[in-house]
């Protein structure tokens, strides 16, 4: 651990922070419906949407049928995905002429890519074709992830209005987040990704001659694209097989930093816009900190574990650190910081192996995930997520000083904290649930590139990246079977919509509540009190969830690191 690896560790978090309030104002005028720089070239487009598709922008929707309008959105989305994958063989821009994607892997990916999950059981440059790449995945990374955003709105409208029975109207707020909001950024994100050396082109793949004389195709395409809304929309979903650590994808130092940057901007930004919402902007910022704290504990642990390698590695004079896996051009202090900024924000784009890493520094990407990517999370996905656990935090605290629990004028009682512990249960069911059943059946065993803790580790990974709809891979783990393919696309699946129908049902039911004044008795929820209790209550729901598994996987692997075993 050096001087300078800490100062672009506390460089990345200043500028989120700074970055944090201006997007946060620019969304809130967005989903309010106001004036923005951009209106005078987008509002006619938006205007001809509505009319296109039939839509009255002034009709707001209730919270089931705001749900059921974005369940309907996706289940269009999945068989126009799911077609041009089969029949991607007989459709143009395929230079490379790739064949139609078997059933199960088109099957997985849709959904993965529906879900915003990105998981990725092949390689893009060897079957997907650029049509498939651009009109296919692009394009989901851009509504999934403006679902996302637009669901964390709707729930904060149900905590900002009262005595209201609508949250907004979907199909205003997912063109409104997708014309104002991702398309510009990305516009912009694309011309300085080229700029760095990452190609846009639909040229053929290119032949090189290497430097030994050998003959080598260097696959080409729609990159730069495709990547500024993978890390923007937190989708994550390589263009190449090697995401993040391949050259075309993430050529310097400098692409690196503003990828990472990228993936915290619109997670960060919708804490502000929750405070700007309720009328306190103090609440947004306790949020955060409550983020920031457990950000901030990760990348130490991560960074710490990396910079120190193994003792099998010192003891062969390799004192600088574990480099296994890692890009040079990257180092040890970036890619620990990647690693974590991908996992706590449900992107799951790579800059280096994690099945590399060393087993605590493996753990912390798998935390991240497991406590289900609140540490800003996914665009949306990440702050609905935290706002589950405030409602518990809230109720706890009200069962120790023996009042109704208040938030943000909003009384939480029992159909909110069922519903919040329901949605919050439903990703170790699947993350453990399935793990266990694929260490013990063969086909999926047979999977495994390594036996004890670390093969244990794959696994766990792998199913705790889906739920969690983040998508990286541990790797050493064959996803690309029936069994991984198929039950990869149900937790994706479940992962995502049984999550976000609970969180809904709470927005409308918070949406019809009157507010309340505070009083004397009313518990502060934007002070360092309340963000110690947060933080709290998530590290205690999150081990008492998750030890046990940890404890079979990456903890033993330490312990047996320490005493000179490795898998």
């Amino acid at each position: 651990m050096t001087l300078i690896g800490w100062t672009q560790i506390l460089l990345f978090c200043a500028i989120i922070v700074a970055l944090t309030p201006l997007f946060g104002a620019y969304l809130t005028r967005v989903f309010n419906g106001q004036t923005t720089p951009l209106s005078f070239a987008f509002r006619p487009v938006e205007a001809g949407l509505y009319r296109l598709c039939g839509v009255d922008p002034q009709r707001e929707q209730h919270w089931l049928t705001y749900t059921v309008a974005m369940l309907l959105f996706h289940a269009a989305g999945f068989l126009l995905l799911y077609g041009l994958l089969r029949l991607q063989s007989l459709l143009p821009l395929n230079p490379a002429d790739q064949s139609a994607v078997a059933p199960d892997l088109t099957f997985n990916t849709v959904v993965s890519f529906l879900t915003n999950t990105n998981w990725q059981n092949y390689g893009g440059e060897t079957t997907m074709s650029y049509l498939s790449q651009m009109l296919g995945l692009t394009v989901q990374n851009f509504l999934s992830a403006a679902t996302g955003i637009v669901l964390a709105v709707a729930l904060i409208r149900g905590f900002a209005r009262a005595s209201a029975k609508t949250v907004g109207n979907f199909w205003v707020d997912v063109t409104r987040c997708t014309l104002y909001v991702l398309l510009p950024i990305s516009v912009i994100f694309t011309l300085f990704l080229v700029w760095q050396g990452i190609p846009q082109t639909l040229g053929a793949y290119v032949d090189a001659t290497t430097l030994e004389g050998g003959k080598q195709t260097l696959a080409v395409g729609p990159v730069a694209s495709q990547v500024a809304i993978k890390m923007l929309g937190t989708n994550g979903g390589g263009f190449f097989n090697a995401n993040a650590a391949h050259p075309f994808e993430n050529p310097t130092a400098l692409s690196n930093f503003v990828q990472m940057l990228s993936i915290f901007l619109l997670g960060a930004a919708l804490t502000n816009v929750f405070g700007r919402m309720v009328g306190d902007q103090r609440q947004g910022w306790a949020i955060l900190a409550a983020m920031g704290a457990l950000f901030i504990a990760g990348v130490a642990v991560c960074y710490w574990a990396e910079a120190n390698g193994t003792q099998i590695l010192q003891s062969l004079g390799l004192a600088g650190g574990n480099m296994e896996g890692k890009e040079v051009r990257f180092g040890i202090v970036a890619s620990a910081l990647f690693a974590v900024v991908t996992t706590a924000a449900s992107c799951g784009a790579v800059n280096a192996m994690h099945d590399s890493f060393t087993a605590l520094g493996g753990m912390i990407p798998i935390i991240n995930m497991e406590l289900g990517e609140i540490v800003i999370g996914g665009v949306g996905a990440g702050l609905y997520g935290m706002l589950l656990f405030v409602i518990v935090t809230i109720f706890l605290a009200g069962l120790m000083v023996g009042r109704t629990p208040e938030y943000v004028g909003k009384k939480i009682e029992a159909r909110e904290v069922k519903m919040a512990m329901l949605a919050i249960l439903v990703l170790p069911l699947f993350m453990l649930g399935f793990t266990a059943i694929a260490v013990v059946y063969p086909p999926a065993v047979a999977s495994m590139a390594n036996a004890g803790p670390h093969g244990f580790s794959e696994v766990l990974y792998a199913f705790t990246s889906q739920a969690a709809n983040n998508g990286s891979a541990f790797g050493g783990l064959t996803g690309n079977t029936p069994f991984y393919n198929l039950t990869g696309a149900m937790t994706m699946f479940f992962g995502r919509f049984w999550m976000i129908v609970p969180a809904m049902a709470i927005a409308g039911s918070l949406a019809g509540k009157k507010k309340v004044a505070a009083t004397s008795g009313t518990f502060p929820t934007n002070g360092p009190l309340f963000v110690g209790l947060l933080v709290g209550v998530i590290v205690i729901v999150g081990g008492l969830t998750f030890f046990p598994a940890l404890a079979v996987g990456p903890i033993v692997e330490h312990l047996a690191m320490l005493n000179g075993a490795a898998y």
